[in-house]
């Protein structure tokens, strides 16, 4: 008797609370689950802006080698920058290599190379560094070093200089001689993000920040008639140069040599000299240009930002120093 009425008991529930206990289960369900979604028509989603998901055919030497935009950048950052900087100065530099990389693609890449995205000429692209020869350049600092630049590129992941929402020419150099140059100074177009800035480095920071060309007469009048023959570099060498235009902070926009005008860093370039902020000088023998800095002096320096990042700068504002009027942020493109 017992077991039947224990049996009724159980047939009544289940005929009356299992059906509410379903249809709160689906209920619950249905809140989970979204409806279909018809996405014919919409603009299709852009590609990862994550530097793990995105692969480069980078021209090494004379092969081709696919990697991840992560493993590229950290080879670049080895490269370019001395790893010993600042941290904060590191990530200001991997920003800048993603920055320069995506803007040398986005532009179609180059007719040096067009089987590859990007190459390590530094004439054309930017400079890349294996693990293996880095290592045989840090010795024992090696495990630190790299830590650090995978780090930086990590920390950084994705992020690049943007003006109008687009990728900037994020140039940079190894040092300035108190400012940066305006790309318009050194190249013939002007960016209205590349203009001229303070720097903070100095020769307490920069090792060879001031340096010394020297040239015979013989030997400089032999240089520079070969590519400029009409030069007349006749009489002292003291009249050779003349009518000498140069920034506040000294570097030379333009002058003229034997009555043949040029611009300072066409004379840079025609004798090596390590930037094109100098002075000139002679002896009996010799001409002698004194000169400060490293590199064109356009975008960013590197030893400035190394400065910026030890009196507490971010990367973030290191950035927006040396380029002016930009934003950090993700890039789809």
């Amino acid at each position: 008797m017992r077991k039947s009425l224990a049996i009724s008991l159980i047939v009544l529930f289940l005929l009356f609370f299992f059906p509410w206990l379903w249809s709160e289960s689906q209920e619950n369900l249905s809140s989970e689950v979204p409806e279909s979604v018809d996405h014919e028509g919409e603009e299709p989603l852009p590609p990862s802006v994550y530097d793990s998901e995105r692969t480069l055919r980078v021209k090494i030497g004379e092969g081709i080698t696919e990697m991840t935009m992560a493993d590229y950048l950290v080879g670049v950052v080895r490269a370019e920058m001395p790893a010993s900087f600042e941290e904060e100065a590191l990530k200001a530099q991997a920003v800048a290599a993603r920055t320069y990389t995506f803007y040398k693609i986005d532009g179609g890449g180059s007719a040096n190379h067009p089987e590859a995205d990007v190459c390590d000429d530094i004439n054309c692209c930017q400079a890349y560094l294996s693990e293996a020869d880095a290592a045989a350049n840090w010795g024992m600092a090696t495990a630190v070093y790299e830590e650090k630049i995978r780090r930086a590129v990590a920390e950084t992941d994705g992020e690049v200089i943007l003006y109008d929402n687009a990728p900037v020419l994020a140039v940079f150099h190894s040092s300035s001689a108190g400012a940066t140059r305006a790309s318009g100074e050194v190249w013939q177009r002007d960016l209205p993000y590349l203009q001229s800035v303070d720097s903070p480095e100095s020769e307490a920071e920069v090792p060879n920040y001031k340096s010394e060309a020297s040239f015979s007469l013989t030997e400089f009048k032999e240089l520079f008639i070969s590519q400029y023959p009409t030069a007349n570099l006749s009489g002292s060498p003291s009249n050779w140069f003349t009518n000498i235009q140069q920034t506040e902070t000294g570097a030379v926009l333009s002058l003229q040599v034997g009555g043949v005008e040029l611009t300072g860093t066409e004379l840079r370039t025609l004798l090596g000299l390590r930037s094109a902020t100098f002075t000139i000088s002679f002896t009996d023998s010799e001409v002698v240009f004194s000169v400060t800095g490293y590199g064109h002096g356009v975008g960013m320096s590197q030893y400035g930002a190394n400065v910026l990042a030890q009196e507490g700068k971010t990367y973030q504002e290191i950035l927006t120093h040396y380029y002016t009027g930009t934003t950090i942020g993700l890039y789809g493109g």
